[in-house]
């Protein structure tokens, strides 16, 4: 059995943002010359996600707008977090909503995916450097 571990690095300029992630995940699944296990795919922050759905950009419109709906940023009063903290409970949220972490099957080196499936990095508090686990199992 062997592991392999990787981290992506993200600063993005924007308070939200998806990120499709699928690409740098099966370049990582090559590196480690594992082709039968199981990937594991975290955020590393309270206030971003990784998930997986169609890579739709009508989807990902109405992921921002059913999000915040769910937790609307403002006003920053409504969120006691706020009160002694940043201006960020709505992230941490609609990171709880969206989850922390994404794992998949991989079989002859390859995603188990179905259909239309990609993996997302999902941000909520931009504007400062976050990370992205990669944590590859298998033979």
């Amino acid at each position: 059995m062997k592991s392999y571990r990787k981290e992506l690095h993200f600063n993005l300029p924007t308070r939200r943002a998806f990120i499709n992630i699928t690409q740098e995940i099966e370049k990582t699944i090559k590196e480690s010359g594992i082709t039968e296990g199981i990937c594991l795919i975290n955020a590393m922050n309270v206030t971003s996600s990784v998930f997986i759905n169609d890579d739709e950009p009508g989807l990902l419109e109405d992921f921002e707008i059913w999000l915040e709906e769910l937790a609307p940023e403002k006003p920053y009063s409504r969120y006691n977090h706020n009160h002694d903290s940043e201006n960020n409970a709505d992230a941490h949220l609609k990171r709880h909503i969206m989850g922390r972490e994404v794992v998949i099957a991989i079989t002859n080196g390859k995603l188990d995916f179905g259909p239309w499936e990609q993996i997302f990095y999902g941000e909520f508090d931009g504007n400062r450097p976050k990370k992205v686990l990669i944590k590859i199992i298998g033979e």
